[in-house]
């Protein structure tokens, strides 16, 4: 009962943190370019409110997406565990909740490992699928930042968002190798984990676990690898499929903004917008703050301030932006994680470790 309390506790910080952050900054944003002029906006204009609902439908696609996406992955890691498509997508949405409120969207990644793990597949298998959508979301965004910088160039001249954006692209960049090195070389991974594990029991004086845990990690890595190996020697189809999947997925995320410009009776910007939301997802990809909550609210202001001279909606635009793509993804992520789990506070990665 003390640990359970001791985990609501814990898990209560972050989710206050990043819904008091974004909030916050919304508002901010809303008294810094709100005035009799929005309001008066607002009242004569003709707002297209099926715009915004395109958006949330939107929104609401892009899970089934990356469901599909999940469920090729995993299938073709582990020809043994076949996860359907509303099993893949119910784990999809279960992870929004965590990734919402973690730096980096870090803490989505072991809520999908260990529910891929409870529907058969091995840790390794369910590491290397999630690992691996990481690595294709980082290759597209990386390939798309030339083309987002030679567009948004034209538009925003900011020296706090270029230095985001290089630390952002230097991160995406570390970890892509940090990925290849795992691959590439095994036994030094293993070496590298134990060596963690030991000094982590050593910490906590769980020496009698020492040779199971090795075991552990030397079986899991070498689960990894293979599934990896698996999908770059002799997949080229599942690639192609996930390509696609990846490709559609951000292109789908990408067009919600310019659903509600449109709502709004703006000018959608499609090219441009496009290019700003690969701007921001370098930069709200950096651990920064639970969610990038407020981190991402001021990007958006800064970014689509330069493309939308009716400056007095922005901050309305990023209220219903944020809406859509983070406070829903926080509302149905905790529902289905409490529907799964049973309790918000209940997953940790000592889950993971019990498996």
């Amino acid at each position: 009962m003390v640990n359970r309390d001791k985990k609501s506790k814990t898990m209560k910080f972050p989710i206050i943190i990043s819904v008091i952050f974004s909030i916050t900054i919304i508002l901010v944003i809303l008294l810094l370019t709100t005035d009799a002029r929005t309001f008066n906006y607002l009242a004569t204009t003709s707002i297209q409110y099926e715009f915004f609902f395109i958006a949330l439908l939107l929104q609401i696609f892009s899970w089934f997406i990356w469901g599909a996406r999940l469920k090729v992955l995993s299938n073709a890691s582990d020809k043994t565990a076949i996860i359907g498509l509303w099993e893949s997508t119910k784990i999809v949405i279960a992870n929004l909740f965590l990734a919402g409120i973690t730096p980096s969207m870090a803490g989505g990644e072991p809520v999908r490992i260990y529910l891929l793990n409870k529907n058969g597949l091995s840790i390794g298998s369910a590491t290397a699928t999630v690992l691996g959508e990481r690595v294709l979301d980082a290759i597209f965004i990386l390939l798309c930042v030339p083309f987002a910088f030679l567009v948004f160039s034209h538009y925003i001249d900011v020296v706090i968002i270029q230095l985001g954006l290089i630390i952002g692209i230097v991160v995406f960049i570390i970890g892509i190798a940090l990925f290849i090195i795992t691959v590439k070389y095994p036994n030094k991974t293993k070496s590298f984990l134990i060596f963690i594990s030991n000094k982590i029991s050593k910490l906590f004086k769980k020496e009698k676990t020492k040779y199971s845990i090795e075991n552990k990690i030397n079986t899991e890595v070498d689960n990894f690898r293979k599934s990896i190996l698996f999908f770059i020697s002799g997949q080229k189809k599942v690639f192609f499929l996930v390509g696609s999947l990846t490709i559609t997925y951000w292109a789908t995320i990408f067009m919600i903004p310019s659903m509600i410009l449109l709502g709004l009776g703006l000018e959608p910007f499609f090219i441009p917008s496009y290019a700003a939301q690969v701007l921001l997802i370098v930069i709200i990809m950096m651990p920064t703050t639970p969610g990038s909550a407020g981190v991402t609210e001021g990007c958006i202001a800064c970014m689509y301030g330069a493309l939308i001279s009716s400056s007095f909606l922005i901050g309305v635009f990023v209220l219903i932006f944020r809406f859509i793509t983070f406070h829903i993804n926080l509302i149905v992520g905790v529902i289905f994680q409490y529907k799964i789990f049973k309790s918000v506070a209940s997953f940790s990665l000592d889950v993971i470790k019990r498996k």
